[in-house]
Formats: structure tokens, C-alpha cells, sequence
């Protein structure tokens, strides 16, 4: 990834300019020349922030929304992006003098292409303004959103899984797995994963029965319709899924089972656990919620996180640009 912005190098919002973590990662990215931070907050307590942690942010963009030179221009925008709500321009300027929400107009005016936030706040307030301003892509309903786990092998290549939706739609229908599954295997290519799409199930193939077999193994039908060059299997469970031998004996015939690298929850208990026991079980390094289906990268930290998760989760971000 930071290959491909060595070739085109991208400018990020952090909405949280002040913060350590946020800090200590832009002070890594400006010793680089493939990724350009835009910190969020007053330029003084910015400063004085780094300063104390030590962090060296010379070179950084430092915006402050309540002495932004565009700030009337960004109103107007706002007003318009929002005028089915009734927003008035007071209500506008009380509302981008918020970080997340000004941060999220900055992408949307193209003066960043892509913001990283959440290391204070809760996801919601990441994913509203970006729904509100950015919003979803024309061919998509919704956002979504996937991990990407990675361990080493014995070979010394990377094991690089696929998971979603793990952090965003508590209870997705059949044609919003579609979507999810979809999103899902583009964002997998970009970490070099070729995707084998499983719709999880505790059924494998008709093995067992009740309406959420049922809605996995349509949403996997209506997944093989709408991108017939993925290779997908469903209803399926994980072991049919990863174990080539248990494959053997549920679904001999399936391309994917026993190699499958891409995975789809039925809903968010499963995916939530699923990608956390892997983590936590099986060494897996876990990068994400990595948001899906938004016109523009943006994505939401833990708030658990530490600085080189905000380096790793920024590259992603701006690689997806």
C-alpha cells in the first residue's frame, strides 16, 4: 500500500489534531513522502501537544475550523448537502465547528482525499457525517464494513483473511449481505487476497435448516448471480470452509470450500466474536473496521488503539483513495 501511494501520494484528515496517538503517527508519515497529514484543532494547543509528547509535526497542515479561510464557501455546502433537513447556515456553522463533521467537509470539498477519525469518539459519530456529506456510492444502499486479518505462515508469506461485517449492520438482509459480500472481496484484492467468498452458516449446503440457513444460502445464490466471476460457496460452515479435508466430506465439489479467504457473518454477533476470537486465539493481526461504500475513504479508529494502528489504519485509508 505504500507503494501504490509512493506513485500518488494522498492528503488525510485526522479530526483529532491534539491527541498522542494521532501525533506520534503523523510525526512518522512526515518523515515519508507518500502521505500528507491535515491535523484538526487550534494551531497553538496542536503545537504545544506535540511539543510535549515530543513529536516532531514540522511540515503538517494544521487547520483550525474557527479560522478556516473557506469557511463561508463550506457553509453554502453544507446547506445544500443537508437542505431536505431544513439546516439553516447558523445551524451549519454551530455544527463544522465540530471536528468529525469538518474534517468530513474537507473531504468533500477535495481538499483531502480521505480522513481517519474515532480515537476519541465512537464510531456513529465517524460513519453520520460521512453518510450525511459524503454519502454512498450510486450502486450502493448502504455502508459496510470488513477486517482484514493477517498472521505469518511457516513460509514466510503473510495468511491474509477477509471479514465482514463485523462493526456496522447489526442484522443485514439477503441483498444487503449481497452488497456487503460484493464490497468485500474489492477491498480483499487490495491486500493481495484473491477472494473465496463463504456465507457462514451452522448448515452446510442443506445440512441443517431455519430462516437464517435460508437467508445465507439466497444472499450466496444472488452473490454467484451478480458477480459471476467470484468464487463463492453458501451456505457453509467454517470448518467446511478452511479445512480442505472437512471439505472433502460436506461439499466435494465446491471450488471454494477448504480454501475460502473471504468470509460473510449473518449478522453482527457472529462477526463481531468471529474476527476477535481470531484475533485474540489465533494471532491474527486485525486492521479495521476498514467502512465500505462511502463515495470517499473514511474510516474509524478504537479507541483502544495505539499509534502504529493509526499509522497502518492511515495507509489503508488513503490507499483506498
Amino acid at each position: 500500500m505504500i507503494d501504490i501511494l509512493k506513485k500518488d501520494p494522498k492528503k488525510i484528515v485526522f479530526t483529532e489534531g491534539t491527541d498522542a496517538r494521532i501525533l506520534e503517527a503523523a510525526s512518522r508519515l512526515l518523515a515519508s513522502n507518500f502521505l500528507h497529514p491535515i491535523l484538526i484543532g487550534n494551531a497553538q494547543e496542536v503545537e504545544a501537544a506535540a511539543e510535549e509528547c515530543g513529536y516532531n509535526i514540522r511540515g503538517a497542515e494544521v487547520i483550525d475550523p474557527l479560522h478556516y479561510e473557506r469557511m463561508e464557501e463550506m457553509i453554502d455546502l453544507f446547506c445544500e448537502l443537508r437542505k431536505s433537513k431544513g439546516v439553516t447556515r447558523e445551524e451549519a456553522k454551530k455544527t463544522l465547528a465540530q471536528a468529525n463533521y469538518f474534517g468530513t467537509m474537507l473531504v468533500k470539498m477535495g481538499e483531502a482525499d480521505s480522513l481517519l477519525g474515532g480515537a476519541t469518539y465512537s464510531t456513529a459519530d465517524t460513519v453520520r457525517p460521512a453518510l450525511q456529506l459524503i454519502k454512498t456510492k450510486p450502486q450502493n444502499n448502504i455502508v459496510s464494513s470488513c477486517f482484514i486479518l493477517v498472521r505469518p505462515s511457516a513460509t514466510g508469506e503473510n495468511e491474509v483473511l477477509a471479514m465482514a461485517d463485523c462493526a456496522i449492520n447489526i442484522k443485514p438482509t439477503e441483498d444487503e449481505l449481497v452488497e456487503i459480500a460484493g464490497e468485500t472481496a474489492e477491498c480483499a484484492k487490495l491486500f493481495g487476497i484473491d477472494p473465496k467468498v463463504a456465507f457462514l452458516s451452522y448448515s452446510t449446503l442443506g445440512s441443517g435448516k431455519g430462516e437464517d440457513v435460508d437467508k445465507m444460502r439466497n444472499a450466496a445464490q444472488k452473490t454467484k448471480d451478480k458477480y459471476p466471476g467470484l468464487p463463492v460457496e453458501g451456505e457453509i460452515q467454517f470448518d467446511a470452509a478452511v479445512s480442505p479435508r472437512v471439505a472433502r466430506t460436506k461439499c466435494g465439489d465446491s471450488e471454494v470450500a477448504g480454501h475460502a479467504n473471504t468470509f460473510i457473518f449473518p449478522d453482527i454477533n457472529a462477526g463481531n466474536i468471529g474476527y476477535k476470537i481470531a484475533q485474540r486465539l489465533g494471532n491474527f493481526e486485525a486492521y479495521g473496521p476498514i467502512l465500505l461504500g462511502l463515495n470517499a475513504p473514511v474510516n474509524d479508529l478504537s479507541r483502544g488503539c495505539n499509534a502504529i494502528e493509526v499509522y497502518s489504519m492511515a495507509i489503508i485509508t488513503a490507499a483506498l483513495a
